[in-house]
């Protein structure tokens, strides 16, 4: 019997250890969930048979490396500065890792180690990394095999709520984690532009946005991920003149969030004195040169150039940041006062769904013409734990994991899943789970 380790138990584990106890008594295979929450890893694992949930501080090195070396191969759904601990256990006991996560320079440097170990680090088999390498490599290669030569390549992907349920002025929830959300778009987004090098600001990134149609659920706008270079020599696309990743939201939340974002409300870099017991008016209040409680909206509007009947400032009143409410957190950063009030705002309420949106626009040259290839994907959850960011995530994970263990998965050393004994059998496994591109 195969052993699978499972490293963590939030919500995108759900899925994939779904996947893995529906199969475990055909594959002959026994899953532990290990989390620091073990009522969450048991939650997960129910009365199945085949599997068990342990408790594990992921520090514990003694208890990591007794649960990796039981295991035949692990499946890290960690915090990602977390996935180094477990890869280096996973070198010295030679075992296979798979992660959703962006790969990492640390994880990159144990590349020459692995090899000679004999094992697999697979990173970014996840949504977005992952579904998006596997669909947009499968689309190159076959432009490529036709002697097509890609000229533009633009994929952006985003995780949403799904239409019946948008039902807040920002047209958002949350369906991932919230502190990503509160963080994106702090760094330079850099990506190429008809030849050209480009960098965007951070103090730009939510304004300087793309619109982009997806079949059968209309306009969204994109902004631009961090680093949209890194994938043109892994992708094989250098003749690529214009080349970007971006991030899909609904039209008009890139403006919107930017005005939070010009408060000061998104920092995380320095913590709030006294903020337990500051109001969130107060927050607000202390970010604007010369407001006081008694004009406070009339300040904030000069400063952002906004009307009190605008959307910016309804939107702005609708979150309660403009409320005496005391926040209640000691020692928080702007950053985490807004992620604990925008998790309030923008849950999913019970029975409310999610909604994984994806597309890629690759412009190509073949005998002499231009040809534009468009492909499409939009995946809605099944329930508040079968999420379609929790399907979306898990899925080629497990799918990758059952691959790896019955040995159709040749690569060893640190890998993305570019290549094609990744892309062909995990996207037409995923087709049966309604994970399927247009």
């Amino acid at each position: 019997m195969q052993k699978i380790l499972v490293l963590g138990a939030g919500l995108s584990a759900s899925y994939l250890i779904k996947y893995f106890l529906d199969q475990a008594a055909k594959e002959e295979w026994f899953v532990t969930v290990a989390d620091n929450n073990l009522q969450l890893a048991q939650s997960k694992v129910g009365k199945s048979n085949f599997a068990r949930a342990v408790s594990l501080d992921i520090t514990d090195k003694l208890l990591r490396s007794k649960y990796i070396k039981e295991a035949d191969i692990v499946v890290s759904l960690l915090p990602p500065t977390l996935h180094i601990e477990a890869a280096r256990d996973c070198l010295v006991l030679h075992k296979h890792l798979v992660t959703a996560s962006y790969i990492t320079d640390e994880m990159k440097a144990l590349h020459t180690e692995a090899l000679k170990a004999n094992v697999l680090f697979l990173n970014e088999i996840g949504l977005d990394p992952g579904i998006d390498h596997l669909s947009a490599m499968q689309m190159i290669h076959e432009i490529q095999r036709k002697g097509g030569v890609v000229s533009t390549f633009k994929s952006y992907c985003g995780g949403l709520v799904a239409p019946e349920f948008d039902n807040n002025p920002w047209n958002y929830k949350f369906t991932w984690n919230p502190r990503n959300v509160i963080l994106a778009g702090q760094a330079t987004a850099k990506y190429l532009e008809n030849g050209l090098l480009k960098f965007i600001p951070p103090n730009r990134i939510f304004t300087q946005t793309e619109q982009v149609m997806v079949p059968g659920y209309g306009k969204f706008e994109t902004y631009a991920n961090r680093d949209s270079l890194s994938y043109i020599k892994p992708y094989g696309i250098g003749s690529a003149k214009t080349v970007i990743r971006g991030t899909l939201r609904k039209i008009g939340f890139g403006r919107s969030w930017n005005k939070l974002v010009r408060l000061g409300l998104t920092d995380d870099s320095y913590q709030l004195p006294n903020s337990e017991n500051m109001t969130y008016r107060d927050l607000v209040c202390s970010f604007l040169s010369g407001a006081t409680n008694s004009n406070l909206e009339l300040q904030l509007c000069r400063f952002l150039d906004i009307s009190i009947g605008s959307k910016a400032f309804k939107k702005i009143k609708w979150l309660g940041l403009l409320e005496p409410n005391v926040i209640g957190i000691k020692n928080a950063s702007p950053g985490q006062i807004l992620q604990q009030l925008l998790q309030e705002k923008w849950k999913l309420e019970a029975g409310e769904l999610d909604m994984i949106v994806m597309k890629h626009e690759i412009v190509y040259k073949l005998n002499g013409k231009s040809h534009k290839a468009h492909s499409s994907l939009v995946v809605r959850g099944e329930t508040q734990q079968l999420t379609a960011m929790s399907k979306t995530v898990g899925l080629p994970l497990a799918i990758a994991t059952k691959l790896i263990l019955k040995g159709k998965i040749k690569s060893r050393g640190v890998q993305i899943p570019i290549a094609r004994e990744f892309y062909e059998p995990i996207l037409k496994e995923l087709t049966k789970y309604g994970v399927k591109f247009v």
